[in-house]
């Protein structure tokens, strides 16, 4: 019997750990749909970039307020993990605060310190809770935002209330154990709240303690599984999203390597234009301009997807959507989730056989309205506090509307023929553009 706790703890965790990693393998699995792509150039330049940005946050105290809630929010969750270590250790061994013999007085002071940290999340939450409540900030309330993505957010601060209360509570009523029953404290936080418990009996303060406990871990556990689902899952993905994202000027292009041969082919004098092409390769996988579904799309871009933490800088920043134009570069990454959620499915249904639904992410989730409306201003990519390319996405599926649709706005046309026929946007041979110079005034 006296096992039984250190039994149910152990199922416990390892049913959370399970169920987690078959989780972020099926997203890892999604993820690595994409096409392949090579990021693994400067690796000394991608990680102070990831350092900077993921862990210093960088890019997200230039907005001071929602910035340094979140920095509160980021750290407390990072240091109070050392006190959900201890649990853990507790927890398998059948132990009670195992590191408090081993730091002694510094015990005290460290886990003082992670209930000051709890009592800062707890206030910051509230904060960002009230914002999105009360205050209605625009962006958590565009058109994308409504249902699901506005609760879930919700949620996690409720999750994040719950956690850290139950350590509080947890801490305080164990400040009124008996001395000798006690491994460690008062400390400082829960020593303000302990005066509640006052005249509990010891059986009861002991039920309060081990409640509280169990619903700390329990509640670790939950968060863990519900992460894969929620846009919280940048948690994961936030450091190796930064570490492989565009180190290259954001207002360069990528070239299509099929294109650009075609065209250094058309400028080599030696090379043959009567030549035949060469035979095609029987295995290789259907040639697509740009992108019309997920597939089409390399693992960075869908990384992307599953790491956008949905708070809507980029759309708040891009000169598109304040104009009142559909396009919301928030949603575009949303969409792409979504659609790569639903061909994931469609997978797992058929047996790691992907059917084709007759569905695709340009026209089904993301319409050529919004992908046109982009001026490639790049705002979106300087805002995003995590390094998000959503640019890149717009860019490949106007590509394939463009090229395999033959579709683009009316005033567009002209334009694209005169750059194939005479290369150049004017309507006349490039024998006659420098006519203009013989003129007579």
């Amino acid at each position: 019997m006296e096992y039984i706790p250190q039994i149910l703890f152990l199922v416990l965790i390892a049913v959370g750990f399970g169920l987690f990693g078959k989780s972020a393998l099926r997203i890892r699995r999604n993820i690595l749909l994409g096409r392949d792509l090579d990021r693994s150039d400067n690796p000394s330049v991608r990680l102070s970039t990831m350092l900077k940005v993921a862990m210093g946050q960088s890019k997200m105290v230039v907005r001071p307020i929602a910035g340094t809630l979140h920095l509160i929010v980021y750290i407390g969750f990072v240091l109070i993990n050392i006190e959900v270590l201890e649990i853990m250790i507790d927890g398998l061994a059948g132990t009670h605060r195992v590191f408090a013999p081993i730091l002694g007085g510094l015990y005290t002071v460290a886990i003082s310190f992670f209930e000051v940290l709890g009592v800062l999340v707890i206030a910051a939450c509230g904060i960002f809770l009230y914002r999105r409540n009360v205050m209605k900030i625009g962006r958590f309330h565009s058109t994308e935002m409504k249902g699901w993505p506005f609760k879930d957010a919700n949620y996690i601060l409720i999750i994040e209330i719950v956690l850290m209360s139950a350590l509080l509570i947890m801490n305080a009523a164990e400040a009124n154990f008996p001395a000798d029953h006690r491994a460690a404290g008062p400390f400082l936080i829960s020593g303000l709240i302990a005066p509640l418990f006052n005249g509990f009996d010891p059986s009861t303060l002991h039920i309060i303690e081990r409640v509280c406990w169990w619903a700390h871990i329990i509640g670790i556990m939950f968060f863990l599984n519900y992460l894969p689902f929620s846009k919280h899952f940048h948690i994961m993905l936030a450091f190796p999203n930064v570490y492989y994202s565009k180190l290259t000027p954001k207002g360069q292009f990528n070239n299509l390597e099929s294109v650009k041969k075609e065209v250094e082919l058309m400028m080599d004098p030696n090379a043959d234009p009567y030549a035949a092409a060469p035979a095609p390769d029987p295995n290789a996988a259907p040639q697509r301009f740009g992108a019309k579904d997920v597939q089409d799309l390399n693992w960075v871009q869908l990384m992307n997807a599953y790491s956008c933490t949905e708070c809507g800088r980029c759309t708040s920043s891009c000169p598109a959507n304040i104009t009142g134009k559909k396009l919301s570069p928030r949603k575009i990454m949303m969409d792409t989730r979504d659609r790569l959620e639903n061909v994931g499915a469609i997978i797992d249904l058929n047996k790691g056989t992907f059917v084709d639904d007759g569905k695709s992410l340009l026209h089904d989730h993301i319409t050529p309205e919004e992908l046109w409306a982009c001026t490639s201003c790049n705002a979106c990519t300087e805002a995003c506090p995590i390094n998000i390319d959503p640019l890149s996405i717009i860019i490949d599926l106007r590509r394939y509307l463009v090229m395999e649709e033959s579709s683009m706005p009316a005033p567009l046309a002209p334009v694209m023929s005169s750059l194939e026929n005479n290369g150049a946007p004017w309507q006349f041979s490039p024998s006659d553009r420098f006519n203009w110079a013989t003129e007579e005034a």
